[in-house]
């Protein structure tokens, strides 16, 4: 039931944050909590808000507020008289409770832990303090998923990290609409952020967080063990999130996927999963959106400060100290997001290295990498909202940060450390050569197979002595024969030398590979196979000869038919690769055959291979063919083995005949060390030939390094010089601005004078066009605003003055001013006076005429007249 509510006259920012109650599990309900910021539109938003919340809803709702420290808190009143729920002003250790309000008091920061509100004296100085990110970030902790932030109207980007918190722990974003707010900066700065999950006017919030709890809840006491559920529409989800973005979370823990699609879910009040593959089907927007979900993840300056006092103590000044002779330090961030973390270690190692002070000269080369390309491209232009204070020192801000209108931007000393890139981590190649690797809150996302995978990647990409910098809830785990710790609890791990694993190292995208039966996309189902299909298969598996696809190493990918009689598994360990497998008397031909074919990339054919069978010789021909069509088989060889009759003259005597076998057997040797002299001579001039166009193209490479190098020196002096013209710049808009300033009072200053004066006048240029008229001027000319530029001969007037003209030409003529008492059409009288305009160079650029109002010195004239003559004639008659 809506309440009607009359709007208070104080009013504050305010930001709502709902969460749920301890109740028994299965009827746990969320409670809203509320914080408000600092300036005027909040109190009305929370007004409307909180007088729109259905009545016996089990929320509770707590209160942040920016309260002037010196006053009285009166908010608990002014909220009382909008609804019928209790209202409360906070006290320490105070546990919240449904269908109750809770406001914060004067000059508090608050927290939350398990249901209990907590106040704390503030430490930051006053304007300078976070309290809406304080508590928003301690609701997430304490909360996890099931934490909800609400923003309403207010000044400011107070909050905004705050919600970044509660998205990170899977919890829903609601802010007010900013056209409804009024002040949005605070609504804009969430939205802006891409956190805002719903956006409506504040009267209509309420409902929206119910219906979605209401979801939220049938979803839960829905909820089976992740094998139960519906692991089919799940797939399809993670199939269509991978073409539309190019990205497969198939290796992320399903447990987080799915919690967040059943985030997705509950904010468009579906219930089930199913239904959700075909919303993302119909609203591609959708799928963009549940990419950016899977993908938001808190990060901040100097997360966890004591680590990173740890890698700038320690770790960074050890990778100096092993370098006496200097150089470029090569650094990786994984999952940088915005950028926070890459710009904390550019500037934790320009602090490492002045402390240090080494005689040598360092660098650092910095790789920020992530999925997300707008968090990317926000990253490089280095902004961040004013609430930075909270986790930069305020020394770091004056030396790193340049200060703007709407927060702080990174210095370009450091921004020039860093380079931004879109990148996946378990799908590209990864940076080599690295000191540093930075990856902090990526791999919990990750499931453990893929986590095993990626660790010993990271051994691999870092340099000797290499620094590994882990996330708090982030180990090595298994992998302690490639890192040591350096401070177990701060994360940080030095590369080990140390033996090759057991398993090959795999590099991406092998993480996962894309096999032939899995699409790419969701397709119709197949049609049953007709009689053609099935004829055809049955030719395929009787009358075909036997075939082997490999590729170009000869690792066999697929057999078509029975090849027992040309191929055997090696003794030992299992080898799949067909030279490895080939009987005796096919392994060379097959060899010579097989590397010719992948050179002239045509069929090749050797016709009359006697094979080596199980107790007798086979004469087969063998045909190779490099595929180069169709695409999907490009690069792979398909060797064909076609059974042929052995001709009588080649027919192998009794073998009781001694003599004749072992002549044979040295004539087919000799064969096979003719084919092999003719291999390696062949290897040896192709390696002649490769030698050479390794040293031309070596050649060129240095020319192209040297014209690089020459256009990086041309650029970095043009960078110097446009610094050096853009200061200058600056300089000339101040001094530009400074005299707009005094032009600008000084223009005030005629104005008021002219007005003060009452005398209404007209300039006129050379030409005796008008430039500028005075108030009044109106009074006596027919003049509007628009008629600057106009000849003031075209314009009527009220002055019996036709000669004013001529008068003005003589003025300028001779330069002598001219001054006359003229009568206007409704009797009143005007002193005109005409001067030459001087400039300041004193060059004449018009004339200035004057009009002095002097009617009334004429009337008492007039009268004075009157009076003499009247005091004559009667001095006259007195006479007579």
């Amino acid at each position: 039931m809506k309440k009607k509510f009359k709007q208070a006259s104080s009013d504050k920012n305010t930001a709502i944050i709902p969460q749920q109650t301890e109740t028994p599990r299965e009827e746990r309900v969320p409670f809203l909590v509320a914080g408000i910021g600092a300036s005027a539109g909040g109190l009305e938003a929370l007004e409307q808000f909180l007088g729109n919340v259905p009545e016996g809803s089990g929320i509770a709702y707590v209160v942040i507020q920016h309260l002037d420290p010196t006053h009285k808190g009166i908010m608990p009143e002014l909220l009382q008289r909008v609804t019928n729920m209790k209202v409360f002003q906070v006290r320490d250790r105070m546990s919240v409770k449904p269908d109750c309000v809770y406001v914060i008091p004067p000059n508090k920061d608050m927290s939350i832990l398990h249901g209990v509100l907590h106040l704390f004296e503030p430490t930051a100085p006053r304007g300078l303090r976070l309290p809406i990110d304080f508590f928003l970030r301690s609701l997430a902790e304490d909360r996890q998923e099931r934490s909800i932030g609400v923003i309403l109207s207010g000044m400011g980007s107070d909050g905004t990290m705050g919600l970044r918190a509660i998205k990170e722990k899977a919890g829903v974003v609601l802010v007010q609409e900013p056209a409804s707010a009024r002040f949005d900066s605070m609504p804009r700065s969430a939205i802006d952020a891409g956190l805002a999950d719903l956006v409506a006017p504040a009267e209509d919030l309420p409902r929206k967080i119910i219906d979605y709890l209401r979801h939220a809840l049938v979803i839960a006491k829905a909820d089976l063990p992740l094998k139960e559920r519906d692991q089919s529409a799940l797939e399809k989800v993670l199939i269509l999130l991978r073409a539309k973005t190019g990205h497969d979370f198939s290796l992320y823990k399903k447990s987080t996927v799915y919690r967040r699609i059943e985030r997705r879910m509950g904010i468009h009040q579906i219930d089930r999963i199913a239904a959700y593959v075909r919303y993302l089907q119909e609203n591609s927007q959708e799928v963009e959106l549940l990419f950016k979900e899977l993908l938001i993840g808190v990060t901040s300056f100097f997360r966890d400060p004591a680590a990173w006092e740890q890698l700038r103590e320690e770790a960074i000044p050890a990778i100096l100290a092993d370098r006496p002779a200097g150089g470029v330090i090569r650094a990786w961030s994984a999952g940088c997001s915005t950028g926070e973390e890459a710009y904390s270690l550019a500037i934790a190692f320009k602090e490492a290295l002045e402390q240090a002070a080494p005689k040598a000269s360092f660098t650092l080369q910095i790789f920020a990498t992530d999925l997300d390309r707008d968090a990317i491209d926000k990253a490089r232009q280095g902004g961040y909202p004013a609430n930075i204070v909270a986790d930069v020192s305020p020394e770091r801000l004056r030396r790193f940060f340049s200060k703007e209108e709407n927060g702080y931007r990174v210095r370009t000393e450091i921004r020039e450390m860093v380079t931004f890139a879109t990148q996946n981590v378990i799908m590209d190649p990864p940076f080599t050569k690295l000191d540093i690797l930075i990856c902090r809150n990526l791999l919990i996302y990750l499931a453990p197979e893929l986590q095993k995978k990626l660790l010993p990647l990271f051994h691999y990409s870092l340099n000797p002595g290499g620094v590994l910098f882990l996330g708090s809830a982030e180990t090595v785990s298994a992998f302690t024969e490639l890192f040591a710790p350096l401070h177990v609890k701060s994360r940080l791990f030095l590369r080990r030398e140390s033996f090759l694993p057991a398993e090959p190292l795999a590099f991406p995208p092998s993480f996962v590979p894309a096999l032939p039966g899995v699409p790419r996309e969701l397709t119709m189902l197949k049609p049953a196979a007709n009689l053609q299909s099935l004829a055809d298969q049955l030719l395929l598996q009787h009358f075909s000869p036997p075939a082997v696809l490999v590729n170009d190493k000869g690792d066999i990918l697929y057999i078509s038919g029975r090849t027992g009689k040309y191929l055997e598994p090696a003794a030992g360990k299992a080898n799949w690769n067909i030279f490895a497998m080939a009987r005796d008397g096919l392994r060379f031909d097959l060899g010579s055959a097989f590397q010719k074919a992948i050179r002239q990339k045509e069929a090749i054919t050797v016709k009359g291979v006697r094979v080596g069978t199980n107790g007798g010789k086979q004469t087969v021909d063998v045909t190779i063919q490099a595929i180069d069509e169709p695409e999907a088989l490009r690069g792979m060889v398909m060797i064909v083995f076609t059974d042929v009759a052995t001709p009588k003259d080649k027919i192998v005597p009794d073998r009781s005949k001694r003599g004749s076998s072992d002549n044979s057997r040295v004539i087919e040797l000799e064969q096979e060390l003719l084919q092999v002299r003719e291999e390696l001579q062949t290897t040896r001039e192709e390696m002649q030939s490769s030698q050479e166009e390794l040293k031309s193209t070596n050649e060129e490479l240095q020319s192209t390094n040297e014209e690089l190098q020459s256009t990086n020196e041309e650029l970095t002096t043009s960078r110097e010089e446009m610094q050096s013209l853009n200061e200058e710049l600056q300089t000339v808009n101040a001094e530009q601005q400074s005299k707009m300033d005094e032009l600008s009072r000084m223009n005030n200053d005629m104005r008021n004078l002219l007005n003060s004066t009452e005398i209404v006048t007209v300039f006129l240029d050379n030409e005796l066009h008008v430039r500028r008229f005075t108030t009044g001027a109106n009074k006596l000319f027919k003049l509007i605003p628009g008629d600057a530029g106009r000849p003031l001969s075209d314009i009527a007037n009220d002055l019996l003055y036709p000669e004013m003209t001529e008068e003005a030409r003589e003025v300028l003529r001779t330069l002598v001013f001219s001054e006359k008492q003229v009568t206007a059409t409704d009797g009143r009288w005007f002193s005109v006076r005409i001067m030459p305009y001087r400039t300041m160079e004193d060059v004449i650029g018009g004339v200035v005429i004057t009009f002095a109002d002097i009617t009334a010195a004429k009337t008492l004239e007039a009268e004075l007249r009157e009076k003499n003559a009247k005091l004559k004639s009667l001095l006259e008659a007195g006479g007579k």
